[in-house]
C-alpha cells in the first residue's frame, strides 16, 4: 500500500486549519505525500474504536474517491475505565473536564489518537497507526485555542500541552506517536522497494 500512494495527493478529513498545520509540522519534509484538507460529514458509527475508524475512512475514501487519511482522538479518564468518546466531552470543554472528575481522586488519563489511511481501493484494507499519551486531568492552564490541550498534563511534564511550545508538545504527544507510525510504515515501503529494484537489477 505504501509504495501505491509515494508522490500522490492524500485528503486528510479535518475541517481544522490548526490540526492540518500541526500534522504537516510532525510528519516534516520527508513524508513522500501532499495532504491537503477536506471536511467531509461522516456518519456517526458505533462499535469498537477500530472498527469505527474502519468505517470512517472507508466512507470518506468512498466520498473523495482516492487516498484518505482520517483521524480520531479521544481522551479516557482512568477513573471512569477509560472513556472513549469526544463526543461526550466536547460540552464541557475545557474547564469542565477538570471538573468531571471532581469527586475521584484519580485524576489520571490518556490521550489517543487513531489514524485510519486507505488508498481509495475499496478492495484493500484500511491501515490503523496508534499513538498513546498518559497524564493527568488539570485545572485548564494556557492557551484554549485547540480543544482540551489546556486540561491535559503529559505525566512527566509540570507544563500543559497547552503551555508547551509546539516542538515541544509534536514530539511528546498521542498525536506525534501514531504519525510516528505512519511515518515507519511508509519508510519500510520505501526499503522494501528500494531492496526489489536492487534484486532486479
Amino acid at each position: 500500500m505504501a509504495n501505491s500512494l509515494v508522490g500522490k495527493k492524500i485528503v486528510f478529513v479535518t475541517g481544522n486549519a490548526k490540526k492540518l498545520e500541526e500534522v504537516i509540522q510532525i510528519l516534516g519534509d520527508k513524508f513522500p505525500c501532499t495532504l491537503v484538507a477536506q471536511k467531509i460529514d461522516l456518519p456517526e458509527y458505533q462499535g469498537e474504536p477500530d472498527e469505527i475508524s474502519i468505517q470512517k475512512c472507508k466512507e470518506a475514501a468512498r466520498q473523495v474517491q482516492g487516498p484518505v487519511l482520517v483521524e480520531d482522538t479521544c481522551l479516557c479518564f482512568n477513573a471512569f475505565g477509560g472513556l472513549p468518546e469526544w463526543a461526550e466531552l466536547s460540552s464541557h470543554l475545557p474547564a469542565g473536564l477538570h471538573q468531571l472528575l471532581a469527586g475521584f481522586q484519580d485524576k489520571s488519563a490518556y490521550a489517543l489518537c487513531t489514524f485510519a489511511l486507505s488508498t481509495g481501493d475499496p478492495n484493500e484494507p484500511v491501515r490503523l497507526f496508534k499513538g498513546r499519551t498518559s497524564g493527568q486531568i488539570v485545572v485548564p492552564r494556557g492557551s484554549r485555542d485547540f480543544g482540551w490541550d489546556p486540561c491535559f498534563q503529559p505525566d512527566g511534564y509540570e507544563q500543559t500541552y497547552a503551555e508547551m511550545p509546539k516542538a515541544e508538545k509534536n514530539t511528546i504527544s498521542h498525536r506525534f506517536r501514531a504519525l510516528l507510525e505512519l511515518q515507519e510504515y511508509f519508510e519500510a515501503g520505501a526499503g522494501q522497494h528500494r531492496w526489489r529494484r536492487h534484486i532486479e537489477a
